[in-house]
């Protein structure tokens, strides 16, 4: 470290030694913040003992600076761009792979060559602030704070940058996407254009001020009301959107808007002359100025100005290291779309619990029927495998066999108990999303879950019901026409062989299937929110072709109905296809996976049981039967555990009351294992399912 201080030219521009000297400070760990403190109070000490080392530091550092162009920092590290996700996505990958060229123009460039390693972030933010401010105050006599004044050299990029903002959130509020989904702005005043104006009024009589032409300015309240303004706008449409839909490049936009803005309250702070502007929420200056003054031998007050650069410059420091991290870009997009899927799946969920003993029972019956299609199903998936066809020729007829099928189960109102879990996961995950952020009503969510859980064993014992003895039937039926078993002996022991828990990888298979209810219930969700987000009822009432054949009463039916049933539909059919032709897929790039399903395992079970002419050994049926219940136990908790993982994350839920929700759950079975099971008559009203309810706390835990 004493050796590079030495070498420091202070007339050079280079930027070479000053990364020599983060190298020095830089600890082999990043979580190593001991020796990152150790480092810089080294390097702090040394300077102190050797003012002219301090002097020419700062001289260089200054000459650094003054190099190179700062605008582009504060705008664009830290704030997405106006290019869209998915542009922005594949910069991302390809500057990973690829990093661009660094040049010697930018303050940002020179970042990227200082701080090289992702995880820089780690070591300088587990540095206090003090040891930072007081190395800077080593480095020079003069105030560091960003006051007008002509030493300045960080004020004329900051103000650049509070323009260039500015004009950004104006053309972003003008967007399209944005006006049509919330034409208010249209109507009135829209303070995304106001705002403009405002600023770009503030920044003139700031130069103004800084040619010695005025004594003062106003502050920047004023413009801090106009970006609340734009704030009130973009928490209407996040409002909005999630019952009538988004979509990611609206989602995108709303993201770099907020970002923007805030960008803008940050460094309006830093330029502000009054010293009394609020800052930005979002950097705690409180904080960081508690830390700059904890050394107790010399305990010196620090300006909240300089405490929120320091908080500006650990947030640059770490979007700069994350910069094409594109889980982040997921993480900052994703997370509104998710929620407007889930909450989507989370309205259709409500239609698979079951309040009472008489929904059991309408639930018992619409699984039933779909148990009855669902053998029909296995019958014609056993045709088309004697065809011999090419595989994707059979990958495709057994993925129409199972999306049609599924699609007319859905028609028809009927139940699939499989699909169940995907959308009621998203119903649990909105009663674990408290209305206070803080208390859970642990009886009421034990009583959801309760349900949720007797619905879903109604719905499985009515798929099995049917399904069982409709495929017995059927395979009974057809040696009767024809002569001869639907399935030979030899394929009758090869489909008990795909059920066997132990002799094959029949639950892996299963969890695989799992996945693939997981992805259903996405997908259907995804159609369902763009359903309303597209307005598919008015756009297919406007079919002028359509209408004159069908009728324009039918026309406006079809068209609600499609845009409340298109995610189950899409849903549905996307389903059919990956069942159909995950096998196939398995088969062509050579990986041992396939797809098992409770329902169709249990059909396989009867059909083989006739193939075999009813002569099946007692354990090899107990090892089936086990086998169709270790099927259906996998598909339901991964396609379960997949969707509410989902859920939690898309509503930014963590829950962590687990054990006291089991324990909760253990004492109603105890108490009333048949009520548990099979629910009472008239039970009583739950008080809260979802958020706009309020809480009834019986047994309330902390989050």
């Amino acid at each position: 470290m004493l050796a590079i201080l030495e070498r420091i030219d202070p007339n050079s521009s280079n930027i070479d030694l000053l990364v020599a000297l983060f190298n020095s400070l830089r600890p082999k760990r990043p979580h190593d913040s001991a020796t990152a403190i150790a480092n810089v109070r080294t390097l702090r000490q040394l300077l102190k003992g050797n003012p002219a080392q301090a002097r020419a530091l700062h001289e260089y550092v200054l000459r650094v600076l003054a190099a190179r162009r700062h605008a582009s920092l504060y705008t664009d590290i830290g704030v997405l761009s106006n290019s869209g996700f998915f542009t922005e996505l594949k910069r991302r990958i390809a500057y990973r792979m690829l990093p661009p060229a660094l040049g010697d123009e930018y303050l940002n460039d020179a970042l990227d060559q200082v701080l090289y390693l992702k995880t820089d972030y780690l070591w300088i933010s587990n540095v206090p602030a003090t040891d930072w401010l007081e190395l800077f105050d080593v480095l020079t006599s003069d105030d560091i704070e960003l006051a007008v004044g002509d030493g300045n050299i960080m004020l004329p990029g900051i103000l650049d940058a509070i323009r260039t903002l500015s004009y950004r959130v104006c053309a972003m509020g003008l967007e399209p996407e944005l006006t049509r989904f919330h034409n208010e702005i249209e109507v009135f005043q829209s303070p995304f254009m106001v705002q403009n104006t405002e600023v770009n009024a503030y920044l003139d009589a700031y130069s103004n001020l800084l040619q010695g032409n005025i004594e003062h300015i106003e502050d920047a309240r004023h413009l801090l009301v106009m970006l609340d303004q734009c704030d009130a706008v973009i928490a209407k449409i996040r409002k909005k959107a999630l019952y009538q839909g988004t979509s990611i490049p609206l989602t995108y936009l709303l993201v770099a808007l907020a970002q923007s803005i805030d960008r803008l309250r940050k460094l309006l702070f830093l330029v502000d002359t009054s010293g009394e502007l609020p800052a930005s929420c979002n950097v705690d200056i409180a904080a960081i100025t508690v830390d700059a003054t904890q050394d107790l031998l010399h305990p010196q007050p620090v300006s909240r100005r300089r405490a929120g650069a320091v908080g500006l410059a650990l947030e640059l420091i770490r979007a700069h290291n994350h910069k094409y991290k594109v889980s982040d870009l997921f993480s900052d997009n994703i997370n509104l779309l998710a929620r407007n899927v889930t909450e989507n799946a989370s309205r259709t969920g409500e239609h698979y619990i079951a309040e009472n003993r008489r929904e059991m029972g309408a639930m018992f019956l619409s699984s039933a029927g779909a148990g009855v299609i669902i053998g029909f199903m296995a019958l014609f998936k056993i045709l088309m495998s004697y065809l011999r066809s090419a595989p994707l020729v059979e990958a495709f007829m057994f993925s129409m066999n199972y999306s049609i099928g599924f699609m007319f189960i859905h028609l028809l109102h009927f139940t699939v108990a499989t699909k169940q879990p995907a959308m009621t996961a998203s119903r649990i995950a909105a009663g674990l999303h408290s209305k206070d952020g803080r208390n859970i009503d642990l009886d009421s969510m034990a009583e959801l879950i309760n349900k949720v859980f007797r619905t879903q064993n109604m719905a499985v014992l009515g798929n099995l019901a049917t399904a069982i003895p409709t495929a017995w039937l059927i395979a009974l039926g057809y040696k009767a026409i024809t002569g001869h078993h639907l399935v030979s002996p030899e394929k009758a022991m090869h489909l008990l062989h795909d059920i066997d828990p132990i002799g094959s990888p029949a639950i892996f298979y299963a969890m695989i299937a799992g996945v693939c209810l997981f992805v259903a219930g996405l997908i259907s969700g995804y159609y369902d929110n763009q359903a309303l987000y597209t307005r598919w009822a008015q756009r297919i009432a406007q079919l002028r072709g359509l209408g004159r054949i069908i009728g324009q009463d039918r026309l406006q039916r079809l068209g609600w109905y499609l845009e409340n049933n298109l995610g189950g539909l899409m849903g549905n059919f996307y389903f059919g296809i990956l069942l159909g032709s995950i096998g196939t897929l398995g088969f062509l790039i050579g990986l041992p996976i396939d797809i098992r399903h409770i329902t169709f395992s249990a059909a396989n079970f009867a059909t083989a049981l006739v193939g075999l002419d009813h002569n099946m050994s007692w354990q090899l049926a107990v090892k089936s039967l086990s086998g169709i219940f270790a099927i259906g136990t996998a598909n339901l908790l991964v396609s379960f555990g997949l969707a509410l993982w989902v859920a939690l994350r898309s509503r930014q839920v963590r829950f962590k009351h687990g054990m006291q929700l089991l324990k909760i759950l253990g004492k109603r079975f105890l108490r009333a294992p048949i009520v548990f099971f099979f629910g009472s008559k008239n039970p009583p009203p739950l008080a809260l399912l979802d958020d706009s309810a309020n809480l009834s706390p019986t047994t309330k835990a902390q989050k």
